[in-house]
């Protein structure tokens, strides 16, 4: 192929991974952004093959096994563990930079001589970070699925053991600047990076892994666009870097959300002891349980409900029947919102993603920010698995470990029902005093379960 044709259509390719970045910005227009991105990547695949190359049968079965598990992979994750399926594909990415980073080494490292100063920087580069992004994502992904407990795991010394970890790598990083080029030198590179990717995430809460998995992500497209210069690749450049600054951007977005800095959120060990007692609160004061039946009752003669989904919502499976029973309040004339946290969930717009799902009109969704102000106008505040995000304790308790973050005003509704298994603290490790308050309803189900008993019974009036 041309060169001249080769560059105009990797300038296509990078122009619709900008538009798919412009068009995720909008639920309403977030699948086409995919649609978009992903139109962008075959394009850029295609003309990449189209060059002079080698080995073509093991691209095309490398290609055809990670299309499979692509394919089966997205086909069949859960709602629920979508999260993990996130942490896991960016860990493969930032391991495949490595691996690029050690075979471009090992290819043009002469055995005497020198490599140029700007080509070995970037092939270092690329293997740091690359090699951090994925042991510290297969650990996001561990604690998300549960594999290893989601709290923090401290120890003492540790974080002298981690400065020695990364001063290793950089040492050897550093020789292989300045002295002999040995490919084992950059093996060395990746292991002390491999280590301190690992050590890296485990003092880190499950709570918290959103925000270490988007960090990541823009690790990962930093290291690709590192890899890109020294491959002499404009459009791994371009797209690595689109990749590292969004991340960054979503980083920061989700610390914001939480009011916490990013290296309170590294270096904190957020949620390290789980205080919650799951009876009752200082002043004695008890939750209040209520059926299914009183709820319903109190929703149909409401004239404003609001929804606010949490991960509890995720883990039943219940967005279905919440858009089920909104419908048919809807029909008697209830008007029908959902509320959506930032940081509801385990990633950036779980909740969005979950309810458009159930095909859950966008214009019935709004974000922290809008629904608020209502919030005081609202008969029924329904809380569906969600926490932390709820909790009244984040205003007034500055002893609180989530003191300052912004949440979603539920107390201020006329009355709150709260969905959820047991009085159990969130990934916070605190109790809620939303539960004990003497506006709250505790209706301990499992969402779903919950849900189509609530169905039946309006259905029933």
């Amino acid at each position: 192929m041309p060169e001249n044709l080769t560059d105009f259509l990797y300038l296509v390719a990078i122009v619709t991974f900008i538009l798919a970045l412009r068009f995720l910005s909008s639920p309403r227009r977030a699948r086409l952004g995919n649609q978009v991105g992903a139109a962008g990547m075959a394009l850029a695949i295609v003309v990449t093959l189209a060059q002079d190359l080698e080995n073509y049968k093991w691209l095309a079965l490398a290609m055809a096994i990670g299309a499979v598990i692509g394919v089966v992979g997205a086909r069949r994750v859960k709602m629920t563990a979508m999260p993990q399926m996130v942490a896991l594909f960016n860990g493969v990415g930032g391991g495949a930079v490595a691996l690029i980073a050690l075979a471009e080494f090992h290819n043009l490292a002469p055995a005497t001589g020198r490599l140029e100063l700007n080509l070995s920087l970037a092939m270092i580069v690329s293997a740091i970070i690359g090699s951090i992004s994925f042991a510290g994502s297969l650990i996001a992904f561990a604690k998300l699925q549960e594999l290893i407990g989601g709290r923090p795991i401290v120890y003492p010394g540790q974080k002298i053991v981690n400065a020695l970890v990364i001063a290793a790598a950089l040492g050897l990083a550093a020789s292989i600047l300045v002295g002999p080029e040995s490919q084992w030198l950059l093996v060395g590179v990746i292991t002390a990076s491999l280590a301190f990717g690992v050590l890296f995430a485990l003092p880190i809460g499950g709570a918290d892994m959103p925000v270490v998995v988007s960090l990541l992500n823009a690790c990962t497209g930093l290291a690709a666009s590192a890899a890109g210069f020294a491959l002499h690749e404009n459009i791994l450049i371009v797209s690595g870097a689109l990749v590292g600054a969004s991340g960054t951007l979503l980083t920061l977005l989700m610390g914001r959300a939480m009011n916490r800095s990013i290296t309170n959120v590294l270096f904190g060990a957020f949620g390290q002891i789980q205080t919650g007692t799951g009876a009752a609160i200082e002043d004695g004061r008890a939750a209040r349980s209520t059926t299914a039946d009183d709820v319903a009752i109190m929703l149909s003669y409401a004239r404003r409900v609001i929804f606010v989904p949490g991960y509890g919502l995720a883990v039943a499976q219940a967005q279905h029947d919440v858009r089920a029973l909104a419908e048919l309040l809807e029909e008697k004339g209830v008007d029908v919102r959902y509320a959506i946290h930032p940081v509801a969930g385990r990633m950036p717009g779980h909740m969005n993603v979950l309810l458009a799902e159930a095909n859950v009109p966008y214009d019935k969704l709004f974000e922290m920010d809008e629904i608020n102000p209502e919030m005081s106008q609202t008969d029924v505040a329904v809380v569906v698995g969600a926490n932390d995000v709820v909790n009244p304790g984040a205003r007034t308790d500055t002893t609180s470990p989530i003191y300052g973050m912004p949440i979603i005003d539920v107390d201020k509704a006329a009355q709150v029902v709260v969905i959820k298994r047991s009085l159990a603290p969130g990934f916070a490790g605190i109790d809620n005093p939303l539960f004990y308050d003497e506006r709250t309803s505790m209706l301990f189900a499992d969402a779903k379960v919950a849900f189509e008993q609530l169905l039946a019974s309006v259905k029933n009036l």
